[in-house]
Formats: C-alpha cells, sequence, structure tokens
C-alpha cells in the first residue's frame, strides 16, 4: 500500500476539530440550542444562525450515527460506515460561498439552507472521509482514559492518537505509575 500523502490542510483540520466538538457536546447531558449555537460560533460560523430544538435533536440523531466512525476498528470499517453514511444522506457535491459571504467550500447537503441535522451529518462525513484517505487509518478514536468517552481526530503524522486531550494522558499516566508504584 502506497505511503499516505498528509495533504491535509488547516481548513479540513478545523472541520475536523468542530465534527468532534459537536459529537462530544451532543453526545453528552441534553445540550440547549443555545450550547449548539455558542459551539458553532466558536467554529466561525455566523448570522442568520437559528438553532432550534428540533435541530438539536436532528443532530443528536447524527452524532451518535457518526460516533460509528470514531469506534470503527480499522480503516476498512471507518469507510464502510462512512459509505453508507453518505450513501443514506449526501446529495451531489456543489460548490458553495452562501451568496458570497464565505470563501468558495464543498457541501454535500441538499442546500444552502438545510436543516442542520443534514448539514452536520452530510459535512461531518465528507471531513472524516477527507481525513480517513489522507491517513489511510480511522479518522480519529475514543479516548482511552478510564471513565472518558470523548471522541477526537487524529491528524497528527506519528503513532495514533489514544487520548481526548494531554489532560486525560496525564491522568492515565499517573495513574499507572501509581498502580506500578503500588
Amino acid at each position: 500500500m502506497p505511503t499516505p500523502n498528509a495533504i491535509i490542510g488547516r481548513a479540513v483540520r478545523g472541520l475536523a476539530q468542530r465534527t468532534t466538538d459537536l459529537v462530544n457536546l451532543l453526545s453528552g447531558d441534553d445540550p440547549g440550542p443555545e450550547a449548539v449555537d455558542a459551539l458553532l460560533r466558536a467554529h466561525g460560523e455566523t448570522d442568520p444562525l437559528v438553532v432550534s430544538p428540533a435541530d438539536v435533536t436532528a443532530m443528536r440523531a447524527a452524532a451518535q450515527r457518526l460516533r460509528a466512525v470514531f469506534t470503527a476498528p480499522d480503516a476498512g470499517t471507518a469507510a464502510a460506515t462512512l459509505n453508507a453514511l453518505l450513501a443514506h444522506s449526501a446529495h451531489p457535491p456543489r460548490l458553495t460561498s452562501h451568496g458570497g459571504t464565505t470563501h468558495w467550500h464543498v457541501h454535500v447537503d441538499g442546500h444552502d439552507d438545510a436543516p442542520l441535522g443534514e448539514w452536520f451529518l452530510t459535512s461531518s462525513c465528507l471531513t472524516l472521509a477527507l481525513v480517513l484517505t489522507d491517513r489511510q487509518r480511522v479518522p480519529g478514536g475514543v479516548c482511552a482514559a478510564a471513565g472518558c468517552d470523548r471522541v477526537f481526530v487524529d491528524t497528527g503524522s506519528g503513532s495514533p492518537r489514544r487520548y481526548c486531550s494531554r489532560r486525560c494522558a496525564t491522568r492515565s499516566r499517573v495513574a499507572a505509575h501509581r498502580r506500578a508504584r503500588g
């Protein structure tokens, strides 16, 4: 198999981080529209942005479906999961600048005003597919720290990542050290 090219740019990394942040938020305690709105704005979304309770419900369902990509045991399973999600929910790719208000980018949702649940699922699948094709491995994972179930994206060039944050990695190392000294 050829070596991956590692061409992922800042834009794809940013979109992948938005995906993981949304999956983590929507997988936790029932977030309200305000929390989803704040997270989307923190990732650069601008007005008009209206997040309704129905949007949150649809986005929570999408987050559960996306978790299957992060929990896949290998790249083939992750690819099959992404292919199934895209086949079920994506539309033909199209370029949009949202009427000249943003840079040109690719969408695979139905239209610029597609419901947030559809947009979240399809844009996340497209982003995770780009990460998978670039890295030739599962695009992320679930944190290996005891008691943490947060997902993360892995765009690094070294060994596959195991933790969602340095904090979880440190906590796990300290706990292992204490057990060993025990």
